[in-house]
C-alpha cells in the first residue's frame, strides 16, 4: 500500500513538473486573438532571455500581476527568443528564475511583419508590452521598459 501511495504521489509530481515546463509555440495571429478574446484584464509582455531589461523587469511584472489577481488580471509572457532555445532553453531559464506566468514562444521571424500586428508604433525593440481590458475598450501599449513603480501604475489603468 505504501509503494502505491509514494508511486502515485511521485507521478503526479512528475506530471506536474512537465505541465510546469511546457511552452507553447504560437503565431502572431495567437497573440493577436489572445488579447482580442480575453475576458479579463490581460497583459501580454514581449521579452526574450538575452535581454538584460526584459529580465530585469519581469520579476516586477510577476508581483504587480499576482497583487492584482483579484481583478483578474492575467500576464502572459511572449518569447522572442531564438528557436534552438525552443523549448528546453526558455524552460530551464524560466525554470531557473521561478517565472509562474504563462510563457509561450513566439514561432514567428520577420519582425516587420508581426510587430505592426501588435502595434504600429512597435519598432522591433523590447521589452514591450501590451495591455488590454476588453471588458472597457481599454489598450495600451509601453514601448520601453516598464519599472515597477511604472508598471504599477499601468496596471491600475487597466483594472481601474
Amino acid at each position: 500500500m505504501k509503494k502505491i501511495i509514494v508511486s502515485t504521489i511521485c507521478t503526479v509530481a512528475l506530471v506536474t513538473m512537465v505541465q510546469a515546463q511546457t511552452i507553447k509555440k504560437v503565431k502572431i495571429t495567437d497573440v493577436i486573438k489572445m488579447a482580442d478574446t480575453a475576458t479579463s484584464p490581460l497583459i501580454i509582455n514581449f521579452w526574450a532571455s538575452w535581454c538584460k531589461p526584459c529580465v530585469q523587469e519581469l520579476p516586477w511584472f510577476e508581483k504587480v500581476v499576482a497583487d492584482y489577481q483579484s481583478k483578474g488580471v492575467k500576464l502572459v509572457l511572449v518569447s522572442l527568443d531564438f528557436a534552438e532555445d525552443y523549448p528546453k532553453g526558455i524552460a530551464d531559464f524560466a525554470k531557473k528564475k521561478g517565472y509562474k506566468s504563462t510563457i509561450v514562444w513566439l514561432n514567428e521571424t520577420d519582425a516587420n511583419m508581426f510587430c505592426p500586428k501588435i502595434d504600429k508604433t512597435w519598432e522591433g525593440t523590447i521589452p514591450v508590452t501590451l495591455m488590454v481590458n476588453n471588458a472597457k475598450k481599454y489598450r495600451a501599449f509601453y514601448n520601453q521598459q516598464l519599472p515597477e513603480a511604472q508598471l504599477v501604475k499601468a496596471v491600475k489603468a487597466l483594472v481601474e
